[in-house]
């Protein structure tokens, strides 16, 4: 299954907002730990992550950095929330909940092409066209790797997707559910995952 999602061409977007990546990265943090990203020139507040979100972003950080130590790779850094300029032209920049960086995390805020992989934990808050949205700009900025982790709710369990870059757009490579260890290729090092221990 693919998601042939793209982002508008910015010179035909007539609802390009005002801001731009510079100004936002200017901006302070909100005090409340809500998460403030731009999108097509927009501010855009979420409320602060719940506790079983910040959870399982915890948890993912062990089995990636297990992963990489496994694969001898010192050239990827596993990092959490990190600021990721997506496009000037579209005004767009994020926060993916989990990265592996192809570089130092030195920096304050990073390129779209220092990701190896982004990793976006969806809430039950976190609307359709916000998703698409996000995975649209992540493949148009040419991250190679997307995996997304729907918290689930109290008809649908956990699941993870993985997704690869393929023709600029993510093809879905593999699903999975909590259930038993599972490996995951759709990564730059193959990472072995229990969704049972990501909220246990």
């Amino acid at each position: 299954m693919s998601a042939a999602l793209s982002m508008p061409n910015p010179m035909q977007h007539p609802m390009i907002g005002p801001y731009t990546v510079e100004e936002w990265l200017a901006v302070d943090p909100p005090v409340d730990g809500s998460c403030l990203e731009l999108i097509f020139g927009y501010l855009h507040v979420t409320p602060a992550p719940s506790g079983k979100h910040q959870y399982a972003a915890s948890r993912l950080i062990r089995p990636l950095e297990d992963a990489i130590a496994a694969a001898n790779r010192t050239d990827l850094y596993v990092v959490a929330a990190v600021n990721v300029q997506i496009s000037t032209a579209w005004r767009t920049a994020l926060i993916p909940d989990v990265v592996i960086l192809n570089t130092r995390p030195d920096a304050v805020s990073f390129p779209a092409d220092a990701l190896a992989l982004a990793v976006e934990i969806w809430s039950p808050g976190n609307p359709r066209a916000e998703r698409d949205t996000k995975m649209a700009a992540y493949a148009d900025a040419g991250v190679p790797f997307l995996w997304t982790l729907d918290q689930g709710n109290q008809l649908r369990d956990l699941t993870l997707t993985a997704y690869r870059l393929e023709n600029d757009h993510y093809v879905e490579e593999s699903t999975i559910q909590a259930g038993t260890p599972t490996g995951i290729e759709a990564s730059p090092i193959p990472v072995t995952l229990d969704l049972n221990k990501l909220l246990a």
